[in-house]
Order: C-alpha cells, then sequence, then structure tokens
C-alpha cells in the first residue's frame, strides 16, 4: 500500500512550506485513494532533543536495554517505523538563519540511528532506507539563494538535506522552492512557481 509521509517544521498558521505540503499531500491522496497518509508537525510534536539517557539507550544493545530505556528509546522508534513505511516523504521546510528549523532536526537526531536507518560495516556506511523511496522536499524562503543567486552560498539548508537523506540511503530528492517570501513584490510569484512544481509532480 502506498505511504506519503508528510512533515513540516513552520509553527505558524500562515506558513507557505505548510501551506505547500498540504496541496503536495492533497494531490498524492488524489492519485492514491487507498493509500496511507501520515502527517507530523515536529513545531508542534514537542520532539525532545537528544539527551545523556537517550545517547545511552541508543548505544546499548537491545538484548540489554532496560525497561526504562526502552521507554526512552519509544518516540525514536515510532517515528524510525514512520519513516521506513514510508514510500514517498514530502518535506515543508521554512528557512530559518539559512538553516533548518530546530524542531526539524530534533526530528533528525530521533530518525538518524545506527542499526535502525543507517549501519557502518567494513566499507564505511550504508543508508538503510529503501533506495526507492521519493523524498520532495518544499522550502519557504525570504530571499533568493538558487541559480546565479550571490546569496547562493548562504544555503545551508539544501546541501544538509542531500547530504543527510543520501547517508539514509536516498537517492532521489526533489526540491521545490518558493523564494522571496519575504519581498512582497515577488512573492505571489514565487509561489506560484513552486505550485506548478507540484502540479507538474504529480503529470
Amino acid at each position: 500500500m502506498p505511504t506519503l509521509l508528510q512533515i513540516d517544521a513552520s509553527p505558524r498558521s500562515t506558513s507557505v512550506s505548510s501551506e505547500l505540503t498540504r496541496q503536495f499531500a492533497d494531490a498524492w491522496k488524489a492519485k492514491h485513494p487507498g493509500g496511507t497518509h501520515i502527517h507530523i508537525n515536529t513545531a508542534a510534536a514537542g520532539l525532545p532533543f537528544v539527551d545523556e539517557a537517550l545517547i545511552g539507550a541508543y548505544y546499548t544493545p537491545e538484548e540489554k536495554l532496560t525497561p526504562e530505556q526502552k521507554q526512552h528509546l519509544a518516540l525514536s522508534d515510532k517515528l524510525i517505523a514512520e519513516l521506513l513505511a514510508a514510500d514517498t516523504i514530502v518535506i515543508g521546510l521554512p528557512m530559518w538563519n539559512f538553516g533548518v528549523p530546530a524542531s526539524f532536526k530534533a526530528w533528525i537526531d530521533l530518525v538518524a540511528r545506527a542499526g535502525k536507518t543507517f549501519a557502518y560495516g567494513e566499507t564505511g556506511p550504508t543508508g538503510l532506507l529503501h533506495p526507492a523511496t521519493r523524498v520532495v522536499v518544499i522550502t519557504a524562503r525570504g530571499g533568493y539563494y538558487t541559480g546565479d543567486s550571490p546569496a547562493r552560498a548562504y544555503d545551508q539548508q539544501e546541501p544538509y538535506i542531500r547530504t543527510l537523506f543520501g547517508f539514509l540511503g536516498i537517492r532521489e530528492i526533489q526540491f521545490i522552492h518558493a523564494e522571496n517570501q519575504a519581498r512582497p513584490d515577488a512573492a505571489p510569484a514565487a509561489k506560484a512557481l513552486a505550485v506548478k512544481a507540484i502540479v507538474r509532480h504529480f503529470a
């Protein structure tokens, strides 16, 4: 059964990135009426940051985990199960300080886990996510950071996401950028281009 994992990271009710992922999810559901749709907003989920107790649980062999450590791992296990179940992942990311929101990084730190989503072997690290999984990242940015933009070097968002999901084994990552959202003269046209890209994705 096709499964879509929709991840939003903005706390704003008027979020452009969340609006665009909602449009993506609606189009996906229309194309897969019997599919499963999983949705999380990392900004609203209250995800914890990694602490010493969780690190200890991460590095304890499964057969030696205490009941308390299993409780510490329960949320990570749930999020990883959602990630592994998905064959399509759409992520709505606002650009904050040239990178990703802290709540999304918290989600990453809970799902990027040795032995679960990646492993180290004799030839180095191997991603354990299915390589056919499709990841679509929809960003909303106040400025313009793509193409020949002089601000392109400030973009710490796309390179990080490509590196992270590549490390986890994903080979197909598509970015749809709604740029210039802080410019009233340019924001509507830039958002319209992102909507067109979503439509083309399902054409």
